[in-house]
């Protein structure tokens, strides 16, 4: 099993960074890892034990993914992992802390965990997996430092608009 670790500065507050990946809305505006995020009943974001559906961007659309979340502490933590298995997967699972940074901004800590099959194959494509998926993770929240250093103002906006309504609350 592949496990790491990675710290990323953020450009904004722990509430504005949680807030741009989980509400769908603006996570579309930046994520091209992720094509299409939807949770089961519509919510616009997750909670505990939420499930979602997940179809990969680019060059990745052939991989989907459904992950539950077993954690969601807005603006804190968020805890995921996969359910069933969609190759090269055979487990994930995943979590972002958020920490203040000193000076401003924050730190997001991504960890997470995958094993990759099918068992006979995974010394094979396991380090493959593991080296793919770590750098388009880097990528990932690349793009997301990039949209937050342009757009995190406008999501600001948003959050005092709806007075700090939380997923669940009506928008």
């Amino acid at each position: 099993m592949a496990h790491d670790r990675i710290i990323f500065p953020m450009p904004a507050s722990c509430e504005v960074v949680f807030d741009v990946f989980h509400y769908h809305h603006w996570r579309a505006r930046w994520d091209s890892l992720v094509s299409h995020t939807e949770l089961d009943g519509g919510a616009p974001c997750p909670s505990v034990g939420a499930v979602s559906a997940s179809t990969g961007g680019g060059l990745l659309r052939a991989l989907s993914m459904r992950t539950e979340f077993v954690s969601y502490q807005r603006p804190r933590l968020a805890a995921a992992r996969m359910v069933g298995t969609s190759f090269p997967f055979s487990r994930w699972a995943a979590s972002m802390k958020h920490e203040r940074a000193a000076g401003g901004g924050s730190l997001l800590i991504y960890t997470y965990n995958i094993e990759a099959g099918p068992r006979l194959l995974r010394w094979l494509i396991e380090p493959v997996v593991h080296h793919v998926f770590r750098r388009q993770t880097v990528k990932r929240f690349a793009r997301m430092h990039a949209f937050l250093s342009a757009h995190a103002a406008e999501v600001e906006a948003w959050q005092r608009a709806y007075h700090g309504a939380r997923c669940g609350d009506p928008l």
